[in-house]
């Protein structure tokens, strides 16, 4: 492991991922990875439920790691792998709350209102064909909802309160020459010149993730049911 990702979900992880796999420090393990193979959901459940971790077989391939589930055991990667570098995401944490309840907090928030028919048919199915992604609100909870915000998720003073305490909680723990504070608009010079890497002849990744966050949801349900995987 060369990077680790410090930040919270929704401040830019995804660009942070395309990124770092342009200047050579893929694969980069990314919420997105769990998802599409729900087989590693079992894993982290295990690390949130007490388990001994086993990183090196978690993240078994990559070279990086950003997002959650992975950013919410940022100290304990900091100190299984000592030689990584440390980049903590940033952004305005109005703007961040905003982002997080439309999308990675959405579930949680609306948990106890009802749902129409066709949603509880489609996670019956689910639940059927692919039990481990079953799993994923779950693990969710475990690792990010509970963890590191109570199960608050709906309070946005809370949650707010929490962002800001987290940055200054890495700040504070890791040591400045391993530690990036980065916002993305930044773009590729303070990133590349923590790294060591030159700067690429292309523009920096821009994935506006909250766009696709809902379009992407129907395809990927109908993958699970017809491929269950």
């Amino acid at each position: 492991m060369d990077v680790i990702g410090a930040g919270f979900g929704r401040t830019g992880t995804r660009s942070l991922k395309a990124a770092l796999e342009l200047l050579g420090f893929g694969p980069c393990y990314h919420m997105a990875h769990v998802v599409a193979e729900p087989r590693r959901v079992r894993r982290w459940l295990e690390v949130s439920e007490g388990g001994s971790p086993d990183w090196n077989t978690i993240f078994q391939g990559f070279r990086s790691a950003v997002d959650f589930p992975a950013s919410s055991y940022w100290r304990e990667l900091a100190l299984h792998y000592p030689e990584a570098k440390v980049v903590l995401t940033v952004r305005d944490p109005e703007r961040w709350y905003d982002s997080a309840r439309e999308t990675i907090f959405r579930r949680a928030i609306e948990a106890g209102r009802p749902r129409p028919w066709w949603r509880r048919l489609v996670t019956w199915l689910i639940v059927r064909r692919v039990p481990d992604f079953a799993l994923l609100p779950r693990m969710v909870d475990a690792t990010v909802n509970d963890r590191l915000f109570g199960g608050r998720v709906a309070d946005r003073d809370h949650c707010v309160e929490v962002f800001r305490r987290h940055v200054e909680e890495v700040r504070a723990a890791i040591p400045a020459e391993r530690l990036l504070v980065f916002e993305c608009r930044e773009g590729w010079e303070p990133l590349c010149a923590f790294l060591g890497v030159p700067v690429p002849d292309e523009p920096f990744p821009r994935v506006n993730e909250r766009a696709r966050f809902h379009r992407k949801r129907p395809g990927r349900a109908l993958r699970l049911i017809v491929l269950g995987r």
